[in-house]
């Protein structure tokens, strides 16, 4: 799978070991940055990664600043993408199976590495249910649905 991911400063560290670990596990990633410990405006990266997940340069995006509050709110300004903020693995496979979410943001203040990737490992692995959620789901890009 083709993964993007992006953080702000408080989220750097999370999101170099999340890249790494997820290309050991086989997944092409695109790490949209920051490379550098400066402090920069998480809105920026956010909407990086709603564009390639929206166009379809990836398969799913991993949004991460320190509470995942800011950079969700930042990547779901893109009709096209779903993102959940999640801090555990029902939330994230729940955020796939019911709401087809692309992407998901996570709190690298408030979770650890092994959460993170516990919840990162259920959004990838949980596949969208269709069926009822489905008109809901549409209604997110269509509220005249």
């Amino acid at each position: 799978m083709k993964i993007a991911i992006a953080s702000d400063h408080a989220a750097l560290e999370l999101k170099a070991q999340l890249a790494e670990w997820l290309m050991e596990e086989g997944h092409e990633v695109a790490d949209l940055g920051p490379n550098a410990p400066d402090s920069v405006d998480y809105p920026d990266y956010g909407y990086s990664l709603a564009s390639v997940v929206a166009d379809g340069t990836v398969d799913r995006g991993i949004a991460i600043c320190g509470s995942g509050i800011g950079i969700s709110i930042s990547v779901n300004r893109n009709p096209a993408v779903r993102c959940a903020l999640v801090s555990e693995p029902l939330s994230a496979a729940l955020a796939r199976e019911h709401n087809d979410a692309n992407a998901i943001a996570i709190g690298a203040r408030l979770i650890g590495l092994d959460m993170a990737k516990a919840c990162v490992k259920a959004f990838l692995e949980t596949e969208f249910a269709g069926g009822r959620h489905q008109r809901r789901v549409d209604k997110l890009s269509n509220p005249a649905l």
